[in-house]
């Protein structure tokens, strides 16, 4: 096993830092305290090509490997930045590219990648589904040349920011399916041509993340809107599942090397009783446990990455590091915000931003009790707890 970096990824990584020195600290403070978009920011990352990364190169993107993608978006949490503002720019295309028709791939990819497309919106979420994704009541009714859709979703991230909105519903009733993954559809909408049948409420969170609610009134779609076969819209979500939860899990890595690298620091500059208080085991081991941690949960990451690179099985790697980096990027987060004391809370220096980014990953994509429920059944055989 080769665990360094080859000379590419170095570049990339040096590459993505060099643009995000452009974007300093202060930058995504200042997003956060007027509440805007980082435009600028996901603009120059667009024209310098980042966000095509794992569209081919026969459809104008970068076609590179899922664990050179992994280092874009942690390069960009390790400089203190925000990659949640663009990183469903870079996978929520897969569906289309693995499982749309070649129409399909040739009108949206290349756009897509050049920018002048935007795809981060990505419907499946509803009030009273949650995380059961097969109980959620958005309905595709078929009618001659296409469907109707009613419904409603909650939790679509940066719809206000997106052309095209990736839309799962259910097309035939959940009590006619012989199997419940069945029955799902998945439909690439857009969201201009849609018009009065989309409407959304933005949701106030508490950190600069752009959020909505989707109201569906009577959105009709296309045959041509639909993305493979009728029905098997779970199956495409799932496979889509493994390079978003990496990617991810890249950025709580990103995360947790900044809130290190902060932390040590400043524990290391700071005298208190005559003494810098990184000398005193109850702050600098916090420190070095996270960052332990977070060590243990890039190689984790890197083995997932490269299972799906050889387009081998990875579904456990993947989900379990998605648990690992969210807790180590979490415990690395509140190891900094002890270090700082009353500073940690002060916004000039950066660290409650961060500690409220960090916290979302533990919840989102997949809430990391649902992980240990999966690998509790799935992976250690134990009985259904959900």
């Amino acid at each position: 096993m080769n665990f360094n970096y080859s000379d590419t990824q170095q570049e990339i990584r040096s590459a993505v830092a060099a643009l995000c020195a452009r974007f300093g600290e202060d930058y995504w403070r200042q997003c956060e305290e007027s509440g805007a978009y980082p435009d600028t920011f996901v603009r120059a990352m667009t024209e310098a090509g980042w966000l095509a990364a794992l569209i081919p190169e026969a459809y104008g993107g970068s076609g590179l490997a899922l664990l050179d993608a992994c280092l874009i978006l942690e390069e960009i949490n390790r400089s203190g930045g925000n990659g949640a503002a663009c990183h469903a720019q870079m996978y929520t295309m897969g569906s289309v590219l693995r499982h749309g028709s070649e129409a399909q791939k040739n009108r949206i990819l290349p756009r897509i990648a050049d920018g002048s497309l935007s795809l981060q919106a990505f419907g499946v979420t509803e009030p009273d589904a949650g995380s059961d994704t097969l109980r959620i009541k958005t309905f595709a009714r078929r009618v001659n040349g296409g469907y109707v859709i009613n419904g409603q979703k909650i939790w679509t991230s940066r719809y206000l920011q997106s052309d095209l909105y990736l839309l799962i519903a259910r097309s035939t009733p959940y009590e006619e399916v012989k199997k419940k993954t069945d029955g799902l559809s998945l439909f690439l909408v857009d969201i201009e041509r849609a018009g009065s049948a989309l409407r959304s409420t933005p949701i106030k969170t508490m950190l600069n993340h752009h959020t909505n609610q989707v109201f569906i009134d009577n959105l009709e779609v296309s045959d041509e809107d639909r993305i493979g076969e009728e029905g098997k819209g779970f199956h495409y979500l799932l496979d889509s599942l493994n390079a978003e939860r990496l990617l991810v899990a890249s950025e709580s890595i990103g995360d947790g090397k900044w809130f290190v690298s902060k932390a040590s620091r400043y524990a290391s500059e700071r005298v208190v009783f005559d003494r810098p208080i990184g000398a005193n085991q109850g702050v600098q081991f916090p420190i070095a446990r996270a960052h332990m941690n977070i060590e243990a949960a890039e190689l984790m990451r890197n083995r997932a990455a490269t299972l799906f690179d050889n387009g081998e099985p990875c579904g456990p790697e993947a989900t379990m590091c998605k648990y690992l980096a969210s807790e180590a990027g979490w415990e690395a987060a509140e190891a900094a915000m002890t270090t700082f004391g009353g500073y940690g809370v002060a916004a000039e220096y950066h660290i409650e931003r961060k500690w409220k980014e960090s916290r979302l990953f533990r919840t989102a994509p997949i809430s990391n009790n649902l992980v240990l429920a999966q690998v509790a059944q799935h992976i250690l055989g134990m009985p259904r707890s959900y």
